[in-house]
């Protein structure tokens, strides 16, 4: 099966992070042996941000083997569902629609989703399988 990757779990890793980057790595590698591995346009206009160039994301995107797989119209509208039931939930606006549209991505693609915010997926998707490496 398939797997959606959050940011998190990526800049773990790009950024060798002391406390979760072992369990972040371990976990993509675990992740691509049971199918592949992407990631949509939030997670990569995200990690792109935490490179010089886009040439140098699409080169450490393609090293560790995750596809990028666009958010459609579908999981766009899943996302705004799932923001609108946060709001009313009392849900303050520091949450921002990123986390939802990538929530959205996977649950509607049907992938599981690799993060390390397992309780906020959990929470807004019901039908999300979420993976945290963290645990």
């Amino acid at each position: 099966m398939i797997t959606a990757v959050d940011t998190n779990v990526l800049l773990d890793v790009f950024g060798a992070d002391a406390k979760f980057g072992r369990a972040s790595q371990a976990a993509l590698r675990e992740r691509l042996q049971v199918g592949g591995l992407v990631a949509c346009d939030v997670v990569w206009a995200e990690v792109g941000a935490a490179f010089e160039s886009p040439s140098d994301t699409r080169f450490a995107m393609d090293r560790i083997s995750v596809q990028f797989n666009a958010i459609g119209q579908e999981a766009a509208l899943a996302a705004g569902k799932a923001w609108r039931e946060y709001r009313r939930r009392g849900g303050p606006r520091d949450r921002v629609i990123a986390d939802f549209l990538i929530g959205g991505h996977a649950s509607v693609g049907g992938f599981r989703l690799l993060t390390r915010d397992r309780g906020f997926y959990e929470r807004y998707f019901d039908d999300l399988e979420v993976i945290d490496p963290s645990q």
